[in-house]
C-alpha cells in the first residue's frame, strides 16, 4: 500500500528552522519525483519545491528561495525540506506528493496527509 507520511512540523518562532521529512513506502521512491506543497489558512495550495528522481530541483515559490532547500535520500526512502529563516507567512499545512513520473513537470499523483507548520512568536 502506497503511503507518504510527513513529519517534523510544529510551532517555531520567526527566524527559526524546521526540517520536514516525507517518508515513502509501498513504492520505489527512487523512481519518482517528490514534491513539497503548502496551504496557508484561507489560501489555495501552492508548490514549494520538487525534486526529480535524478535530483533535478524545481522551485515553485520565489518566497522561499535562499531559505528552504529540498533533498532526497533514496536509501532512506525519504525526502526532506529544510526550512530556515522562517517567517509567519510560511505558516500552513505542508504536504509531500509523489510525482506521476520521475520528472516534476508531469505533476503529482499521490499525496500525504500533511504536517502543520506554525511560525509565531
Amino acid at each position: 500500500q502506497l503511503q507518504l507520511v510527513e513529519s517534523g512540523g510544529g510551532l517555531v518562532q520567526p527566524g527559526g528552522s524546521l526540517r520536514l521529512s516525507c517518508a515513502g513506502s509501498g513504492f520505489a521512491l527512487n523512481l519518482y519525483a517528490i514534491g513539497w506543497f503548502r496551504q496557508a489558512p484561507g489560501k489555495d495550495r501552492e508548490g514549494v519545491f520538487c525534486i526529480s528522481s535524478s535530483g533535478l530541483i524545481t522551485n515553485y515559490a520565489d518566497s522561499v528561495k535562499g531559505r528552504f532547500t529540498i533533498s532526497r535520500y533514496n536509501d532512506k526512502n525519504t525526502v526532506y525540506l529544510q526550512m530556515n529563516s522562517l517567517k509567519p507567512e510560511d505558516t500552513g499545512v505542508y504536504y509531500c506528493a509523489r510525482g506521476k513520473s520521475s520528472m516534476c513537470l508531469y505533476g503529482m499523483a499521490d499525496w500525504g496527509k500533511g504536517t502543520l507548520v506554525t511560525v509565531s512568536s
